[in-house]
């Protein structure tokens, strides 16, 4: 939606900045002046079509972060010199525009002016006050989740798990036996599996978890995997997260509702006929048509 350019001009005036004296780069710019007309003052004029400083600002808002940071007087000649390339090359196929040609341009302006009416609502809803709310629905209910740290010992057969679980109960340590007898990716650590909660382990395990006091070892138990112990570590109760920490998520879900919504308020109060309902899908990949 015109915001495909060509930077060649401004990229070839920038190397040419970098050459410049260390002064000339630095010089401080007084005030601009606002000349006559505002953003009507016509800059410009191809052919008797005008561009003006209006046009060079929109683009200018619309260029990458990367050419934006560019000194004035840089952006100022690359994007006049931009503008005016686009409005001679534009008048040079005028009268050769197609169906397709014209078809696009009604889709762009279409999909420029849509966009435009659901910043406008966007930028109205996301408020502090619509994120506290939004925030306050999430978890004024909610209950904390309790959590578990535990670590295990997984060998193959329950014989081992009982013989490994009397050495424990003799005083032997708990990590370092995993070390040296599980068979699992937690071994090196001691068996520890970090924190976990409800639906995160398979369900044998989880249920001798949730069943057991903190500090104890259990007796064997079996899961697909092998002969678990296991050593309840210790529980918590796990904080809700802040508002902050939701911010950007509950932004996008207060978007995402307002754009529906306005869509829908729009659209129920439009006069939408659909004769095209009963065409062919497959006519969608028809370009021939175009050319008719």
């Amino acid at each position: 939606m015109g915001k495909s350019v060509n930077f060649g001009a401004i990229v070839a005036l920038t190397m040419a900045l970098t050459t410049a004296p260390l002064a000339a780069q630095e010089a401080v710019t007084p005030a601009a002046t606002v000349p006559e007309g505002g953003a009507s003052a016509v800059v410009a004029t191809i052919n008797g079509m005008l561009i003006t400083l209006g046009h060079m600002i929109v683009l200018r808002a619309n260029l990458p972060a990367e050419y934006q940071s560019l000194p004035d007087e840089i952006l100022f000649k690359g994007i006049l010199d931009q503008l005016i390339q686009q409005a001679a090359l534009a008048q040079s196929v005028e009268s050769k525009t197609t169906l397709r040609d014209k078809l696009a341009m009604e889709n762009d302006q279409r999909g420029y002016l849509s966009g435009t009416a659901l910043q406008a609502v966007v930028g109205s809803a996301i408020t502090d006050e619509a994120l506290q709310k939004a925030y306050d629905a999430r978890f004024a209910s909610a209950v904390g989740t309790k959590e578990y740290n535990a670590a295990h010992i997984l060998v193959e057969t329950e014989d081992t798990a009982k013989d490994l679980k009397a050495q424990i109960d003799a005083g032997a340590d708990f990590a370092d036996m995993a070390k040296q007898h599980s068979s699992d990716g937690a071994a090196a650590n001691g068996g520890d599996l970090g924190w976990f909660s409800d639906g995160m382990m398979v369900k044998p395990f989880q249920d001798a978890v949730f069943a057991m006091e903190v500090g104890n070892v259990s007796d064997p138990v079996q899961t697909q995997f092998g002969w678990h112990l296991i050593q309840l570590k210790e529980t918590r109760i796990a904080a809700a997260p802040s508002l902050d920490d939701l911010r950007e998520e509950l932004a996008a879900e207060i978007e995402q509702a307002t754009v529906e919504a306005h869509i829908k308020a729009i659209t129920d109060g439009a006069k939408i006929e659909r004769p095209g309902e009963g065409f062919d899908p497959a006519l969608l990949r028809n370009q021939s048509l175009l050319d008719q």
